[in-house]
Formats: C-alpha cells, sequence, structure tokens
C-alpha cells in the first residue's frame, strides 16, 4: 500500500521541497503513530525488528533501523510502550498511555487538516 501523494505526469511534485519535508514531517519524524499503530493492531507484543518490517509493509515507510530502536526507547522511557521480556529477547506492547496519546495526536492531526480544509 505505502503513503504515496498523487503526482503529475512530470513528477513536479516531487521535486518540491516543502513537499518533501511534508512528507518526512508526517512519517519519519512522527513515526510513534505508526509505532502505535503497529502495535495497536497487532494482538501480541511485537519486537523492535518486527515493528520496523510492519511499519514498511503497511505504510510503505522505511526508516533506518536505528531510527526506529530510538522511537521505540524514548516511547518506552515515557511509558507509551511496556517492555516484555521472553529469554533473550524483548518485545513491546502499547500501554494505555500510548493508546491515549495516539487517539489525541490523531485528533490534533484532524483538527489542522479540518482547518487547513476550511472546515469546522
Amino acid at each position: 500500500m505505502g503513503i504515496n501523494i498523487r503526482e503529475d505526469s512530470g513528477g513536479i511534485l516531487d521535486r518540491v521541497k516543502a513537499l518533501e519535508r511534508l512528507k518526512r514531517k508526517l512519517t519519519v519524524e512522527n513515526l510513534w503513530l505508526y509505532v502505535t499503530k503497529v502495535l495497536i493492531d497487532n494482538p501480541n507484543p511485537l519486537r523492535a525488528y518486527d515493528i520496523r518490517r510492519l511499519i514498511k509493509e503497511k505504510y510503505g515507510i522505511s526508516p533506518p533501523a536505528i531510527t526506529v530502536y530510538t522511537v521505540i526507547y524514548r516511547m518506552t522511557r515515557e511509558g507509551l510502550l511496556t517492555r516484555v521480556s521472553s529469554g533473550d529477547q524483548t518485545f513491546y506492547r502499547v500501554s494505555e498511555k500510548g493508546i491515549e496519546t495516539f487517539k489525541l495526536g490523531l485528533g490534533f492531526i484532524e483538527q489542522v487538516l479540518n482547518l487547513l480544509k476550511g472546515e469546522s
């Protein structure tokens, strides 16, 4: 599937720096939204590797592994994720705080989008 912005036949939109910055801000720079959604959609805790793989599969976003690990570490430290250990493997699940923060984040994005569209 992946996140795609419709482009004209000449690919001009791909060369507009403002649009590229927007795409980056709404994907890699807000990766916590995608991490949270992947964990919400999976009933079992996931390894960081699997979270990264599912983000790529579901959303077409390929962030560097270190970026995903850093985001997961920060989210865990903030209480948005909980760490589950099994043997030598570490798994993550979204916490109630993480779910609530995700909902608030989506609400904020919807508000901004509605304002930009001229809707109330």
